[in-house]
């Protein structure tokens, strides 16, 4: 297949605004499947806020991390989830596309493929657990006691969240380019060691699990690395860790996205 040309950043991120804030407009057309939406993305965070209230009134503390410092953790995890779906929830349709052929004319289109397909979707349930994410975010922050000369420092960890999610996100359902199922497994199974895992202490976990989702898929740059420097169980140091995640995730769901479209050969093959 024809891979795509190089196309200046500007017209790449001109297209990409383009396209969503077309999405928005359609959404926005049927007011009440927005609210439903909406509000069907924070019934979670609001479970999640609850189990750890009915934890922690019978517990002092989950090795050594407090009330406050677990919603830090639940809720950067929730920003970085819903913000991968706001704005780059059509990386999940890669699968469905490779089957149905519609990568084709993608290809043939002037922008970037992994740009056309990431955007290509918006998953707007994803508001409320913004929302409640950052609201659990803020909470945790003020009762951690955490100043606000902290605040870059948690203003770049919200923005690295979201993009080491949507990358590690994006290179998983790339793999459909040779598995060619319609769902994207891996990344489920991402979604899935998540929400078993990262709203937890890493220290309560065998070190396999730890040096994986420290080295391996880097999950834990994502909430546990940075709340662990903000909350002081973690040396600043560990904070040139988090620019380096981003950096590798992305070239990772670059990388293999353009082994991906290598490998396609079109519908029907």
């Amino acid at each position: 297949m024809t891979l795509e040309r190089a196309v200046p950043a500007r017209h790449v991120f001109a297209i990409y605004w383009r396209t969503w804030f077309a999405q928005i407009r359609a959404i926005a057309e049927y007011p009440a499947d927005l609210w439903v939406m909406a509000t069907a993305g924070a019934v979670w965070n609001v479970l999640q806020f609850a189990f750890l209230a009915v934890l922690f009134a019978n517990v002092p503390d989950v090795q050594g991390w407090g009330y406050h410092e677990m919603l830090l953790l639940s809720g950067l995890l929730s920003v970085a989830g819903g913000c991968n779906a706001l704005f780059w929830d059509g990386a999940w349709s890669t699968g469905g596309y490779v089957i149905r052929g519609d990568i084709d004319y993608r290809i043939t289109r002037p922008a970037p493929v992994i740009v056309q397909v990431g955007s290509s979707h918006i998953g707007m349930q994803s508001l409320g657990e913004v929302a409640f994410g950052t609201a659990m975010f803020v909470y945790g922050w003020i009762g951690a006691g955490i100043g606000l000369a902290a605040v870059p420092i948690g203003v770049l960890a919200v923005v690295c969240a979201a993009v080491i999610q949507s990358a590690l996100v994006t290179a998983l359902c790339a793999v459909n380019f040779w598995i060619k199922g319609g769902q994207s497994i891996f990344a489920f199974l991402l979604i899935e060691l998540q929400g078993n895992a990262m709203k937890m202490p890493l220290g309560i976990f065998p070190t396999a699990v730890r040096l994986v989702a420290m080295f391996l898929v880097p999950v834990a740059f994502i909430n546990f690395v940075p709340v662990a420097v903000l909350s002081g169980h973690m040396s600043a140091w560990w904070l040139a860790g988090i620019p380096a995640a981003v950096i590798g995730s992305v070239l990772l769901a670059v990388g293999v996205y353009r082994l991906g479209l290598r490998a396609y050969d079109s519908a029907g093959h």
